[in-house]
This record gives C-alpha cells, sequence and structure tokens, in this order.
C-alpha cells in the first residue's frame, strides 16, 4: 500500500472567466473544454464538488459531463 502523501486537493473552484477581472489569459483546460460546448457543465461539476467535497455526491453532474464530451468526440470533434 503507497504511503500517505502530503499533497491536498484544492477544493475551491476555479472562477469562471466572467468572474476573472484581473486575467485576461483563458484558461488552457477552460479553452479545450470549450471547444466541446461542455463548458457549462465542467462548471456545473466544479460548483459540485466545491460545495460536497465528495465526488460521490456530483455522480449526476460528471456523468452529464462526461456524456457532452463523448458525445462531442463521437461526432469526430463537431458540436452538436
Amino acid at each position: 500500500m503507497a504511503a500517505p502523501t502530503d499533497h491536498k486537493h484544492d477544493w475551491s473552484r476555479k472562477k469562471k472567466p466572467s468572474e476573472d477581472d484581473d486575467d485576461d489569459e483563458e484558461d488552457p483546460v477552460d479553452a479545450m473544454i470549450k471547444k466541446t460546448g461542455c463548458l457549462e457543465l465542467h462548471y456545473q461539476v466544479q460548483d459540485c464538488m466545491a460545495d460536497n467535497r465528495d465526488w460521490r455526491k456530483c455522480q449526476k453532474e460528471v456523468s452529464t459531463f462526461r456524456k457532452c464530451v463523448s458525445d462531442y468526440h463521437q461526432g469526430n470533434g463537431k458540436k452538436k
């Protein structure tokens, strides 16, 4: 069994671009997810995780986001 680490998860939700007035650069992960058309669903997962701090309580949000991304890839990279 692996020894516990001192690394802790940062449960705080990152700000949506409209909430961040000081930073003009778009987060590369947000930019990548935005191309799929699933960015708002990604934010819903982040909000749920920040609120609940337990991924098991966010399965509805995770499943919806996963389906959106999967649908995007099934369509060969085209938004649906």
